[in-house]
This record gives C-alpha cells, sequence and structure tokens, in this order.
C-alpha cells in the first residue's frame, strides 16, 4: 500500500505547477510580443526599403527627363547650326552658280540649240536644289515658328502633309501663349505624329486642335486609322517614349488614347507662359 502524500508536498507540488503554468503562460506571451514586434519590424524594412525604392525611381526619372532634354537642346543647337550653314554657304553657292548661268545665256545666241537646251537644263537643276535646299533648311529649323509663330507653322505642316499623302487635316489652331521651347516641342510632336500617322495609321482623316484651357495649352492629334493597343510593345513605341520625355522636359504631360480599329489620339498639355498670356490680354 502506497503511503498518502503529506500535504506539505502536495501544497509544493502545487505551487509548483501554478509556477510553472504561469511560467508557460508568459513565455507564449513573450513569443507572440516578439513575433507581432517581429511583423511590425518587417513591415517597417519592407516600408523604407518601398520608399527608398520610389525615392530612387523618381530620382532617376528625372535624371533621365533632364538627360532627354539637355539631349534635345543639344539637338536643336546642331539643326539651328546645319541651318544656318546650308543656308549660308550652300544657298550663296547655289545663288551664284544660278546668277553665272543667267549671265551665261545671252552670250550662247548663236550656239547650237543643244548648248541653249543643255543650259535651261542646268538652271532648273538649280531651282531644285535651291528649293530642295530650303526644305531641308525649314525641316531642320522652320523659320517660320519664329516669323510668324506656332499656330501659323502648323497649319504650313498640316498643309504640306494633306498635299504629300493624301489624308485630309482638318485644323482648329489658336493664338496660345507658349515660350520658344514648348512651341518648338509642340511642332516637333506634330511633326513626328503625322509622319507616324502617314506611316502606320492608314488614316483618311486627322484632326490637328491647339487651344488655351485655363493656364495650360491643349494640343490634339487625332486620326481615324487602325489604331493600336497601348499596353502592347510594339518597334514604334520608342517614338511615343521620346515625345513622353520631350513633354516632360517642358513640364507638360502626353497621354495616348487608342484601341485597335478606333484611330488614336494624341493629347498635349503643356503650362501656358504667363509673361505671354498676360501681354495677350492686355493687347
Amino acid at each position: 500500500m502506497i503511503p498518502p502524500i503529506p500535504w506539505e508536498h502536495t501544497v509544493h507540488l502545487d505551487l509548483w505547477l501554478a509556477a510553472a503554468a504561469v511560467a508557460v503562460v508568459l513565455a507564449g506571451g513573450l513569443a507572440g510580443g516578439l513575433y507581432r514586434r517581429l511583423r511590425a519590424l518587417q513591415r517597417d524594412v519592407a516600408r523604407a526599403q518601398a520608399q527608398q525604392l520610389d525615392a530612387l525611381v523618381r530620382q532617376r526619372t528625372a535624371q533621365l527627363t533632364e538627360l532627354t532634354h539637355h539631349l534635345q537642346t543639344a539637338r536643336e543647337d546642331e539643326r539651328s547650326r546645319l541651318a544656318r550653314n546650308l543656308h549660308d554657304d550652300l544657298g550663296a553657292l547655289l545663288t551664284s552658280a544660278k546668277l553665272d548661268a543667267a549671265r551665261i545665256r545671252p552670250r550662247l545666241a548663236g550656239a547650237p540649240p543643244e548648248a541653249l537646251e543643255r543650259l535651261v537644263h542646268l538652271v532648273e537643276m538649280l531651282n531644285g536644289a535651291i528649293a530642295l535646299g530650303r526644305r531641308i533648311i525649314e525641316d531642320l529649323r522652320p523659320s517660320t515658328l519664329t516669323n510668324l509663330g506656332l499656330a501659323a507653322t502648323l497649319e504650313i505642316l498640316a498643309r504640306e502633309f494633306a498635299e504629300r499623302s493624301g489624308i485630309a487635316v482638318h485644323c482648329t489652331l489658336a493664338h496660345t501663349p507658349l515660350d520658344a521651347a514648348s512651341e518648338l516641342v509642340v511642332y516637333r510632336l506634330v511633326q513626328e505624329a503625322v509622319t507616324n500617322i502617314s506611316k502606320y495609321a492608314a488614316a483618311r482623316h486627322v484632326w490637328l486642335d491647339m487651344a488655351q484651357q485655363g493656364t495650360q495649352v491643349e494640343v490634339l492629334v487625332r486620326d481615324d486609322g487602325v489604331g493600336f493597343d497601348p499596353a502592347l510593345q510594339r518597334g514604334s513605341a520608342y517614338g511615343l517614349v521620346g515625345m513622353r520625355y520631350r513633354v516632360e522636359a517642358v513640364h507638360g504631360t502626353l497621354e495616348v488614347l487608342s484601341a485597335p480599329g478606333q484611330g488614336t489620339v494624341l493629347r498635349v498639355r503643356l503650362p501656358g507662359d504667363s509673361a505671354l498670356s498676360a501681354a495677350s490680354y492686355a493687347g
């Protein structure tokens, strides 16, 4: 027969079991607290990493936009230099050659008809070369942008595009307060847009609109062509990327709206030049 456990031992055992239970509860609470703390620390680390990554992306995007602006400015400066050289040097040479041909003609009064035909052909070739030089110069740096303004320059661009492509262009162009850099950006964007339309869109009509919307200037280039899915990567998408960075370099935004069979819309919003806007209002 097992002798009974003295009550003193029973009390000690109960106390020990109670202490053990308290220890287990405390250990569980501590483990739970440590787990929650670890999860919170992980979330804080993930949030800090996401913020750092977001800041890095914004920094790199700003640097890329600035680099694009620098490259575009350098490109336009080089275009201007080439245009001046063509105008001053090549233009002078062609004009001098045409004048020499005009001086020679009276001296060929008694010459064989073949010689006169050759001279007439030479003058025609010189006239064609002079016209080609003017077109190249205007493409490099449109003088109308400085002399006539953006609206008139876009009208000329649209008319020449319609004549070359056979696509009807409908223009609604208001005079808008843009600085010189923004005007050049709009001209280049429209120039590239209509080139892409002629290559890819198979459009019959193009609508070109420009108007002031509050403190901003909005430019729309819309066509009724085949359209495309902007989410799909295409080889020609690099042109849109270049447009976007060029617009962002002058603090504007570019929106591309398109769908297969629904045509394409390019919407550009640029900040208006406050000084030009005030001068226009005063006038």
